[in-house]
C-alpha cells in the first residue's frame, strides 16, 4: 500500500508569495501560454515548444525529444495541455536524460520546478515526494504532481506550466539535469569517498614524507637508502707505500 504524502510547510518568505504580479508587466513577468489564446498554427507551435522547453529544459527543442504522436493528439483535441505535459514527463527520452541520471531528491527538485513552477520548499518536502517515488514509482510521482490541487489551481488543463514563484535565478527550470563533476555518483569508488584508498594513502611512505617540513633529513631517507654503496669503499693505502719521488716532476 502506498504511503500518504508527508506533511511539510514553507520555510521562507518567498515560498509564501502566491505568484508573480502578472498585472504589473516587467522583465520578471513570465509569458503564459494558454490553449484558449491560440488563434493560428504559429501560436499552437509556440505553445508546443514552450511545453518542451519547460519539461526538457531546452533553449531549442531537440528533434529526437519530440513526441509527434502526442503533438497530433493535442492538436485534434483528444488530450489537454495537462495531459501533454504529463506524457512528455513520462516519455522514454525524459526518463533517460533526467530520471536515470539523478537521485530521488534531485529528481524531486527538477520536477517541482518544471511541473509546478517552483522550487522545493525545504528538505522535508523533498523527503516527502521521494517517498512517493519509492512507493508509487516515477509515473505515479508524475501523476501525483500533475493531478495535485496546486497544479490545478495554478495551471488547470490548458496552460503550460511556468515559473510562478518569486525566487532568484529565473528561469530556474533550465537547469542541468545531471550530476556535476563534484557529485557523489561521479566520485564514488575514488580516493575521495572510498575508505580503502584513504587508509592506503595515509600509510604509504610517500604520503608520510610529504607531511614532513622542507629540509627535514627524513625526506631524503628514501634517496639515501637507494644509493648502492657496495664495492665503492676507499682503498686502504698506507703512507709508507707511497713513492713520493716519482710524484715530483723532474727538471729537463
Amino acid at each position: 500500500m502506498a504511503l500518504p504524502l508527508l506533511e511539510y510547510k514553507p520555510t521562507t518568505q518567498n515560498h509564501r508569495v502566491r505568484s508573480f504580479g502578472v498585472a504589473d508587466l516587467n522583465e520578471d513577468t513570465p509569458y503564459i501560454y494558454r490553449l484558449e489564446d491560440i488563434s493560428s498554427d504559429g501560436d499552437f507551435q509556440a505553445l508546443i515548444f514552450a511545453a518542451y522547453r519547460q519539461v526538457f529544459s531546452e533553449h531549442e527543442t531537440l528533434r529526437f525529444n519530440r513526441q509527434i504522436t502526442l503533438e497530433t493528439r493535442l492538436k485534434n483535441g483528444s488530450i489537454t495541455v495537462r495531459d501533454f505535459i504529463r506524457e512528455l514527463t513520462k516519455s522514454e527520452r525524459f526518463y533517460r536524460t533526467v530520471v536515470e541520471v539523478n537521485s530521488n531528491y534531485r529528481l524531486v527538485q527538477i520536477c517541482l520546478k518544471r511541473l509546478l513552477g517552483r522550487d522545493s520548499y525545504n528538505q522535508d518536502e523533498e523527503i516527502a515526494w521521494s517517498i512517493v517515488i519509492a512507493t508509487k514509482g516515477f509515473h505515479g510521482f508524475v501523476d501525483a504532481l500533475v493531478d495535485s490541487d496546486e497544479y490545478t489551481q495554478a495551471f488547470g488543463d490548458f496552460t503550460v506550466p511556468y515559473q510562478r514563484k518569486r525566487m532568484e535565478g529565473r528561469p530556474f527550470n533550465l537547469v542541468t539535469p545531471r550530476y556535476g563533476e563534484e557529485a557523489y555518483r561521479d566520485s564514488y569508488g575514488t580516493t575521495k569517498y572510498d575508505w580503502r584508498f584513504t587508509i592506503e594513502k595515509f600509510y604509504t611512505k610517500k604520503y608520510q614524507e610529504r607531511q614532513l617540513p622542507e629540509g627535514d633529513p627524513r625526506r631524503f631517507a628514501g634517496i639515501a637508502a637507494s644509493i648502492n654503496t657496495k664495492g665503492n669503499y676507499a682503498q686502504g693505502v698506507r703512507a709508507a707505500d707511497i713513492d713520493y719521488l716519482n710524484k715530483v716532476p723532474r727538471r729537463r
